[in-house]
């Protein structure tokens, strides 16, 4: 859903009053030209425009909800506020701005994304469940108990629900931690063959003394490096329309991403 093509359900005074101050944020939201020129784009009077940023915006909206009984201006000043080609070259801010725009319209049964259109999704019925709707492929992966380690790395791509950057992300958290360990400064199947590979591994999943143990060391070895060479190096190297992520094949790699992270936590120390 691009435009807002359809009456939708008016924001409380307290739902519209967080969306207004997260857009004209003292420093980093909108400036009050341009509030004014984008209320003039959507055809909302500008009725108060020499008080706070924030306030003005809020009694412009509410001016015009109270009319309209419907909450469509409000939605129509979002998709103009944060229409992606006024983010270039500030990606992670764009990000952390739709997530907490999102929260506000998860009520409504609505997300706003970086193709700037507005998708519909279930609507949440309680505060949890809106921050969780903030980003479909952060509560995929959240209902699968995942590494925090993986979706501290990659913050800002799942709240865009940015498969393919979210990939490349993730694996480099898997480098990150290793290199943390073991002090070394390598990278791809270089690293994981001189952190856990050879017969004294840095890093030892078990024990390592039977013959069972050295051929899980071994296969450990085999997934972690195949987990790199199948999604981190396509993912860093090809250009993102031919290298097409869907969001299945990131959840199954975020759960391989999560099992070696976890047998890491647990090595032999």
């Amino acid at each position: 859903m691009g435009k807002v093509n359809r009456d939708w359900e008016a924001f409380s005074a307290e739902e519209l009053t967080h969306l207004c101050k997260e857009l004209a944020e003292t420093k980093t939201g909108l400036t009050g030209s341009e509030i004014g020129y984008i209320l003039s784009q959507i055809g909302v009077q500008d009725t108060d425009p020499g008080m706070t940023k924030w306030k003005r915006l809020f009694n412009a909206l509410v001016n015009r909800q109270n009319q309209d009984q419907k909450g469509n201006m409000a939605l129509a000043f979002i998709s103009k506020a944060l229409a992606p080609a006024r983010f270039v070259g500030k990606q992670e801010f764009y990000t952390q701005k739709l997530e907490s725009i999102n929260v506000i319209l998860a009520f409504k049964g609505l997300r706003f994304a970086d193709d700037g259109r507005f998708h519909t999704v279930v609507k949440a019925t309680n505060l949890s469940e809106a921050q969780a709707r903030a980003s479909h492929l952060k509560e995929n992966l959240l209902k699968r108990n995942l590494h925090s380690e993986l979706l501290r790395f990659c913050r800002a791509e799942l709240v865009a629900d940015n498969y393919f950057h979210a990939v490349l992300e993730a694996t480099k958290s898997i480098a990150e931690t290793i290199r943390t360990i073991t002090g070394l400064t390598s990278d791809g199947a270089t690293l994981i063959d001189e952190a856990l590979g050879s017969d004294n591994p840095r890093i030892k999943i078990n024990n390592f003394v039977t013959e069972t143990e050295q051929s899980e060391q071994r296969g450990f070895v085999n997934l972690t490096k195949g987990l790199f060479g199948t999604f981190r190096n396509p993912t860093g190297h090809a250009a993102r329309i031919i290298w097409q992520m869907s969001e299945e094949d990131a959840l199954d790699l975020f759960t391989l991403g999560s099992y070696v992270l976890r047998r890491i936590d647990n090595r032999v120390k």
